[in-house]
């Protein structure tokens, strides 16, 4: 080992406590310091005077210090713009034309499960007042709409599951 990477190793306990008082989070300092070995270790060969290297060392723990405060607040700010966006109220464009398919694809099923889809999704009814309309329980109804659903994945008019209407 040579003198360089002996004096980074003497020191690491010295620069666990820089980092911890930047960043006030222990096992962010934890990964900010192993992190600045590497790059020093990788760019040792840079260093011309080892007399400097404790300077040179805390140069590079800055460095990164600082890229772990632009990483943080980068996905901060992607995780809060993703927060925004589940919060959002939908798009009634979007939303229209989602209904708009679905409607061009209803008179290729099976009329009792188009009729299921219909109510429950694109007119939003509660399931106990669709299964009332029906004549159906509740348990019927979960039934239904599953192979409605099941029908309109495939795309077609092909019975699913039984042909017997529960």
């Amino acid at each position: 080992m040579n003198t360089i990477e002996s004096h980074l190793l003497e020191n690491v306990k010295e620069y666990l406590g820089f980092a911890r008082k930047r960043l006030r989070d222990p096992e962010l300092a934890a990964d900010a310091v192993p992190e600045s070995l590497l790059k020093a270790l990788k760019g040792a060969d840079q260093l011309r005077d080892e007399e400097n290297a404790k300077a040179w060392f805390y140069r590079i723990l800055r460095r990164t210090i600082i890229d772990l405060y632009r990483r943080r607040d980068a996905r901060d700010r992607a995780l809060a713009e993703l927060e925004r966006e589940l919060n959002a109220p939908p798009d009634m464009a979007d939303e229209r034309m989602v209904c708009a398919c679905i409607e061009q694809l209803l008179p290729t099923m099976a009329p009792q499960y188009a009729d299921v889809i219909r109510q429950l999704d694109l007119n939003e009814k509660p399931p106990d007042a669709v299964a009332e309309i029906f004549g159906i329980n509740r348990d019927n109804l979960n039934v239904r709409l599953h192979r409605a659903r099941q029908q309109l994945k495939q795309g077609s008019n092909k019975p699913v599951g039984q042909t017997r209407l529960p």
